[in-house]
């Protein structure tokens, strides 16, 4: 089956968590306890397929407020796909990188909102988590491993950034170019004193 996060679908059978299938693909979800549902960064929302996934547990009831959990969010570390069909979610960390990038004074709104949520859970939260047994190496093991995903999910994201302009400074330097072509031309310019080379890509 496939489960679509943040507009990108992949492959998941029955049983698998939310964060493994996001994990396993390097996608954008925050995770830095490694899945221990402790630090609350894995937040997403279900956006279609709510009912293919497993119910409330006890303690995602004690990590989400009522509010959240109206709105659709889930903890993605204990989310598990247990029916075929239409799965689309978002997660917390794309909303807020969205956001960022069309408008963000929503993030002031955003911020206040899900630390006030956070705040009227954290007595449940607290009585939760004083409650759980740790295996310590095993949890410290899991949080390396998660600072370690999220440092990948950073370079993944700033990779475009430089590999796009040491290609375009290559195309310069050759006199070539691999850009889509305008109607007026090539928009990067690049012909220089050797129009003969330039390699056009029809728009």
């Amino acid at each position: 089956m496939n489960v679509t996060i943040n507009n990108h679908s992949y492959n998941a059978e029955k049983g698998d968590r939310l964060l493994d299938i996001a994990r396993t693909n390097q996608e954008h979800i925050g995770y830095f306890c490694g899945g221990n549902s402790i630090c609350q960064t894995c937040y997403v929302k279900v956006l279609e397929g709510s009912e293919l996934l497993s119910p409330l547990s006890d303690e995602e009831k004690a990590l989400l407020s009522e509010k959240l959990i109206h709105e659709g969010t889930r903890m993605a570390c204990l989310t598990t796909v247990e029916q075929e069909g239409t799965i689309r979610v978002i997660s917390l960390v794309e909303e807020i990188k969205r956001a960022f990038e069309t408008n963000p004074l929503e993030l002031v709104g955003y911020s206040a909102k899900m630390g006030w949520e956070s705040l009227v859970q954290f007595p449940e939260t607290m009585r939760l988590q004083a409650q759980r047994e740790f295996n310590v190496w095993e949890l410290i093991s899991d949080v390396i491993g998660g600072i370690g995903d999220a440092f990948q999910l950073v370079v993944k994201a700033l990779t475009p950034l430089f590999s796009g302009n040491q290609e375009s400074d290559a195309a310069v330097d050759a006199g070539t170019c691999n850009h889509v072509q305008l109607s007026s031309g090539c928009s990067c310019n690049t012909q220089k004193d050797t129009p003969q080379l330039t390699k056009h890509i029809a728009a």
